[in-house]
């Protein structure tokens, strides 16, 4: 393996964890990833010397101390534990630490043991609990002192006690974070629950009424509605005004007028009205019945909402949260706040503890005082977009409401399916409608537009699109290059005044040749834009694409049952091959997040020697107590060395210590339902670029030729997820980006991870510290300007 260069050694000498001892625990409420952060800690701790050790159920061992409670942990004794959803170290709610006696206790059990530094993962309660042991640790020592339990050296020596919190909560309920750990795997849950109660509701005609988790916080409410496309959604940030009941009646009662055969009513636990009451999902149930004689069923999904294994996202949250949270606690001084380290878009960062928590109990403040609004703001900027984006798609408007605009937009697939497509389509459609124009879908990509298979489409047509996998559309990879004359012939016959390509690399490559053609022919003089949708998540201008994290999902399940087959047999490596071209990001990404050995890719290129290495790095661990090794492989990685050679070679190597098998994962990286997040995504961002369409057609509308005339390189934009917000970027300005060949971008993000994944595979490697959090202060939600409507979301 390649020795670490000059800026990592300097790291790794500033930074070195020789002499320190951390702890970790996992408190409150358990959610799923809770054990990926747990691993990622003592990997990471282990790595850069350090002693680490488990704290058992939470702040109940800290306080009980013995052994049993606070152990040290090795590196074998976080194998197997990815994959597994709760805390296998426990966890307790613990009544005696709120005491200042429990305090004592607690202080006098880490000190024996060098302990002064503290890795908790938890809500907020766990978190000011750990703050408040901090800011009481000096006095503390003093007391165990004046007690004759420790010496004055003891209180030099451990004089500070320094924290680092990871928030571990399904409710996503913790200001200064967009995702809280466990809240995507919450939402697969719940979206497994509600797609397979779709069914039996569509065969008998039934509305069901759903309660979903959340305590306080509408979060899973809300975003499972977006994901499923419910018809009502009662959150206790937005408590339905006055005469809600009817108004859902109606509602309900014209979605079954427009051939709908079923309703879902999504209800958060601490659902209220405007008066602070609450609404139960039995008050509903009454509601429809009496109401409208409805067939109605409740179902509570309670701890089923906690339980299962942790989604592939979660496991990279987690395990990139846990290495955070080590860099900060050997980078912290004395005068350094306990901080939090979460993620804002898919930048790491480090937020001081109480500012959160004191925003976080401010939202509570705000929803008991009736100040609503305020409280959405304080939830942050995800939270806001979802509610105006499920505002915009749930309530259809009335003809007489929409805004008239004689302008028709039409929406495409181009290129391979991917799931989460179906999802921007419809919030294309949806958005548009609202907004007053006519709305056109393209059938099979550019090779449909030129023969002309063009069709309005209206609210109704994409009504239950959410949830399905592939492209109803119909996609093809086909490109327009070769047909423009005919395609601005279709254009001019519908009159389109606007183009949405939803796609991967071919969108990106089509939209280009489009662009170029302006030159020949005024039809493609509007604005266009692309959304990008592609498994393989290589187009540039965006860091993320729908359908990359269901594929990624697909992965991650596969591997995991693949790993349980050999549980039990002899020692075993398992050789998978992954989709995605010559972009290693499945690869890599999913080898994090199932915990591989290596991951083969074209972007970090590789040789015999290198292979040799990773199997005698691999045989060196088998050796040992673990038991089985994963090593994926990017389908174009290396044109030698392919699946079958590396098989071949890994066979050979280990013979005597493991046994090979090989799998190719395939098109089934494609398939299936789409993920909670690619659903969501697909839904925001689509709505975000159709609103953009909008502002576009409006500003280039000539009034004298009575038709919208846009020629400028800002009016043909790709609408890409950069770092820490979404971005319009003109596809002109991303040619210098762009490997045409390979049909890659030039410079990726995820490539910063693979060291991530390498030390969590116990490989001596360098590790690049300037993409690490800094600490930053918790930014209030300022409200976007009126003038741009794409603001708001």
């Amino acid at each position: 393996m390649a020795q670490p260069d000059n800026q990592s050694k300097r790291f790794f000498e500033s930074l070195s964890g020789a002499g320190k001892s951390i702890a970790v625990l996992t408190s409150g409420g358990d959610a799923q990833g809770m054990n990926a952060a747990v691993r990622a800690v003592v990997r990471m701790g282990i790595y850069v010397g350090a002693k680490v050790y488990f704290i058992r159920e939470g702040y109940q061992g800290m306080v009980d101390g013995g052994e049993e409670n606070i152990k040290e942990a090795s590196w074998e004794s976080v194998s197997s534990m990815l994959q597994m959803g709760g805390t296998v170290i426990g966890s307790a709610r613990c009544k005696e630490f709120r005491s200042h006696e429990g305090r004592l206790k607690a202080a006098h059990n880490l000190v024996q043991r060098g302990i002064t530094n503290l890795c908790v993962i938890g809500g907020d309660g766990s978190l000011t609990g750990a703050n408040l042991f901090r800011e009481e640790w000096s006095g503390l020592l003093e007391e165990l002192v004046q007690q004759g339990l420790i010496d004055e050296d003891a209180v030099q020596k451990y004089s500070a006690l320094h924290i680092v919190g990871m928030v571990g909560s399904i409710d996503n309920d913790f200001c200064g974070t967009d995702m809280t750990i466990g809240t995507d795997s919450a939402l697969h849950r719940i979206i497994e629950v509600v797609d397979a109660i779709m069914t039996t509701a569509q065969s008998h005609q039934r509305t069901f009424v759903l309660e979903v988790m959340g305590r306080h916080c509408g979060y899973l409410a809300l975003v499972s509605a977006l994901a499923c496309g419910a018809d009502w959604v009662l959150i206790p940030e937005m408590p339905p005004e006055d005469g809600w009941e009817e108004k859902m009646c109606q509602k309900l009662s014209a979605n079954r007028a427009g051939m709908k055969r079923l309703n879902i009513i999504i209800v958060a636990e601490g659902a209220i009205d405007c008066n602070n009451k609450p609404i139960t999902t039995d008050h509903v149930k009454d509601l429809v019945v009496r109401c409208l004689g409805f067939d109605t069923r409740v179902t509570i999904l309670g701890h089923v909402q906690r339980g299962g294994t942790p989604s592939a996202f979660d496991r990279i949250l987690a395990s990139r949260m846990g290495v955070e949270a080590v860099i900060a606690l050997l980078e912290t001084t004395a005068n350094t706040p306990a901080c939090v380290v979460s993620l804002c878009g898919n930048q790491a960062v480090r937020l001081p503890l109480m500012e959160c928590v004191q925003m976080t109990q401010e939202v509570q403040k705000a929803m008991d005082e009736k100040k609503f609004e305020e409280a959405v703001k304080l939830r942050g900027r995800s939270f806001e977009n979802n509610l105006k984006t499920y505002k915009l798609l749930a309530h259809r408007k009335l003809e007489s409401e929409l805004p008239h605009s004689n302008f028709n937009i039409a929406v495409l697939n181009v290129g391979a399916p991917a799931a989460g497509m179906n999802a921007a389509v419809r919030s294309a459609v949806r958005v548009g409608i609202s907004e007053g124009h006519k709305m056109f879908a393209v059938n099979d990509g550019f090779e449909g537009f030129y023969k002309g298979q063009i069709k309005e489409i209206k609210w109704a047509d994409v009504g239950g699109w959410t949830g399905q996998g592939g492209s109803l559309l119909g996609t093809k990879r086909t490109l327009p290059a070769k047909h423009v004359e005919k395609i601005a012939e279709q254009m001019r016959a519908h009159n389109i005044n606007a183009l949405l390509v939803i796609g991967g690399f071919e969108a990106y490559l089509g939209l280009m040749e489009l662009l170029e053609a302006r030159g020949k022919y005024d039809e493609f003089c509007v604005p266009m834009v692309m959304v990008p949708a592609t498994v393989s998540n290589n187009v540039p201008g965006s860091d993320l694409s729908i359908g990359a994290d269901t594929a990624l999902n697909a992965i991650t399940d596969t591997c995991d049952r693949i790993k349980q087959s050999a549980s039990g047999t002899k020692r075993r490596v398992f050789i998978i091959e992954t989709m995605g071209g010559y972009c290693g990001y499945l690869a890599s990404v999913g080898g994090l997040a199932a915990g591989a050995d290596a991951a083969y890719i074209y972007e970090e290129p590789f040789d015999i020697r290198d292979l040799q290495s990773n199997v005698e790095h691999l045989t060196e661990k088998m050796k040992g107590a673990i038991q089985r090794g994963l090593v994926l492989r990017n389908e174009n990685s290396n044109e030698n060395y392919t699946t079958d050679f590396i098989y071949q070679l890994y066979s050979e190597e280990g013979r005597g210590v493991f046994d090979c098998r090989k799998n190719v994962l395939g098109h089934m990286q494609q398939g299936g339902a789409p993920s909670p997040f690619d659903r969501n995504f697909g839904t925001k961002i689509s709505a975000k670029a159709m609103l953009w369409l909008t502002k576009k057609m409006n500003e280039t509308f000539r009034q004298d030729e009575g038709r919208v005339f846009a020629n400028t390189e800002d009016t043909c934009c790709l609408l890409g997820m950069r770092r820490r917000a979404l971005v319009f970027q003109p596809v002109v300005q991303l040619k210098d980006e762009t490997d045409f060949v390979h049909r890659i971008p030039k410079e990726q993000w995820w490539l910063k991870l693979r060291p991530l994944m390498k030390i969590l595979a116990k490989y001596k490697t360098s590790y690049d510290v300037s993409d690490s959090g800094q600490l930053e202060h918790v930014v209030r939600n300022i409200q976007p300007k009126e003038s741009d409507p794409s603001g708001a979301m």
